[in-house]
């Protein structure tokens, strides 16, 4: 690879790690933060929420952007609103002002994924794109992957939360420098007039949708889906959408150059790979659920799950660049149709086979190498094909938005699962005593029963259980609890499984409405052309 090639490449897979491990290393370190700012853990869970938001606003715009003033110096603006975040972050005193400057920080690493993508989709030649691509998509899952597991290392040898933010900065500062040395603009650029009001109605509407999907009750989805705070917001982001798509219409052909094409959303096979790209948000957010299977169903302490989630660590970075070799050699659609499959194959084992932490590490490999061949290459390069110069950044960023709004709603659906399983505690329990023939006062039972709620409280179940002095009780609870929080995540695996089978498919749909398009496409027919 030539050197005006790699020094980018390199950069830009620092900046995509970067940022994509941001939201999962907090996650471990949520308890200390509410504790040092005297929050609830309700409140608490806004720094999560809020970047999350700020991530989805950012994605679109970036894109536009960088089209429009150049991916250069909107990677450079990007990573400076990334390391000032991190360091107000680190310096807040209050937590009001940490949520602002959360929100800061997030603007600036969303859009780092989307401008390195495009910046490969322009400048590598076509052979070498999906493996460029490829390492991109393996930062962005590895760090999502193990970003929990670095924040307790950081929070441990630091014994310091501002620790998780600090480190932030000089890596920001370092990527500033040397992405002004190595990272060579030549891109052309959009001459058109920014669509501002377009900026402004899909941000809002983006916004209002999000917001929706976070008051979501993963325990009582039905009565969530029916309340004032889900339903309204979600109605005036769909609305306010719909504006937006007839807005940038009638900007079609005018002195001014809209945020999404409507020509671009009028193509099939682009409407096809955006679901792609949500199944794919859906199925990285299963992913994150499987430490805390290892540590409650199969009873890997605490300080040890965090190691054999490694394996699939590993699997999905080499999922990944395998993916961006396979979408060179054999095209998007055979990649996402394999991606899909092991999958699938991968998630089916967790609830019909794996019991034993050996029969996890090959059912964690197979899910890893399945997902990670869907980050990165065969999305981005299916949603680009016929954008255009012009419009590649944007594409990009509306793939990547529909894949982080499938990872806004599909934990709350995931959590569901685990929560919804101990309803059935009681009847478990119940269940297993009698079958030992073991009678139990009915205050005992209830008292039992009442223990855990949610999959976040099985540990502690687990270990207040453990200290009844009655063998018998303490063997029948104990698997009562075993039990119970099977049923939970293998609800979440078939979940997975049904994803997985999904992508599989509309990835053959894609495919068919690809070569139809092509047979219709003129030689100067794309986006790009007119």
């Amino acid at each position: 690879m030539q050197k005006e090639m790699k020094w980018p490449l390199i950069l830009f897979a620092v900046g995509v790690f970067m940022a994509a491990l941001d939201n999962g290393i907090i996650t471990s370190s949520l308890t200390t933060l509410n504790a040092s700012f005297g929050v609830s853990p309700t409140w608490g869970a806004w720094t999560i929420t809020l970047y999350t938001l700020g991530l989805a606003i950012s994605v679109p715009i970036a894109g536009k952007l960088s089209d429009r003033f150049g991916r250069k110096k909107l990677f450079l603006i990007e990573v400076a609103l990334f390391g000032i975040g991190s360091l107000l972050v680190a310096l807040s005193t209050s937590f009001t002002f940490f949520l602002i400057a959360r929100v800061i920080q997030a603007l600036g690493g969303g859009g780092i994924f989307i401008i390195a993508s495009s910046y490969v989709l322009s400048k590598f030649p076509a052979q070498r794109q999906g493996t460029a691509l490829g390492l991109l998509g393996g930062m962005n899952g590895i760090a999502a992957i193990l970003g929990p597991n670095i924040g307790a290392l950081i929070l441990d040898i630091t014994g310091n939360w501002h620790w998780l933010f600090l480190i932030n900065v000089p890596i920001a500062i370092l990527l500033f420098i040397a992405g002004i040395r190595y990272i060579q603009e030549e891109q052309e650029l959009s001459r058109a007039a920014v669509d501002w009001s377009g900026i402004a109605v899909l941000t809002i509407g983006v916004l209002s949708l999000m917001y929706s999907f976070s008051n979501l009750d993963g325990v009582n989805m039905l009565q969530s889906l029916a309340s004032p705070m889900f339903y309204s917001f979600f109605l005036v982001g769909v609305a306010v959408l719909v504006i937006f798509y007839f807005m940038e219409k009638r900007l079609e052909g005018s002195d001014r150059e809209p945020v999404v094409s409507t020509k671009l959303l009028g193509i099939a096979s682009f409407r096809w790979t955006l679901l792609i790209a949500f199944f794919s948000g859906a199925i990285l957010a299963s992913v994150i659920f499987i430490p805390g299977f290892v540590e409650q169903y199969l009873g890997v302490s605490s300080t040890a799950s965090g190691y054999w989630f490694t394996p699939l660590a590993l699997a999905s970075g080499i999922g990944a660049g395998g993916g961006g070799y396979l979408v060179d050699r054999k095209g998007p659609i055979w990649t996402l149709s394999v991606a899909g499959l092991l999958s699938a194959i991968g998630f089916l084992l967790f609830p019909l086979w794996v019991e034993h932490i050996w029969q996890f590490v090959i059912a964690s490999t197979l899910v890893g190498i399945g997902f990670g061949m869907m980050l990165g290459a065969p999305v981005n390069v299916l949603v680009t094909e016929q954008a255009g110069e012009n419009n590649r950044g944007i594409a990009v960023a509306t793939s990547s938005l529909f894949r982080q709004m499938a990872m806004a709603i599909a934990p709350t659906i995931f959590a569901g699962f685990l929560a919804r399983s101990f309803s059935n505690l009681g009847s478990n329990i119940q269940s297993g005593l009698a079958d030992r023939g073991i009678e139990v006062p009915p205050a005992a039972l209830e008292q039992y029963a009442s223990g855990g709620t949610s999959g976040n409280d099985v540990s502690s179940l687990m270990a207040g259980l453990s200290k009844i002095p009655d063998a018998n009780i303490r063997e029948t609870l104990l698997q009562a609890v075993h039990q119970t929080t099977g049923q939970g995540y293998n609800g979440l695996f078939w979940s997975a499984v049904i994803f997985s089978v999904l992508t599989l498919i509309v990835a053959l749909v894609t495919g068919r409405l690809r070569q139809k398009e092509k047979q219709k496409q003129q030689p100067e027919g794309s986006l790009g052309s007119t």
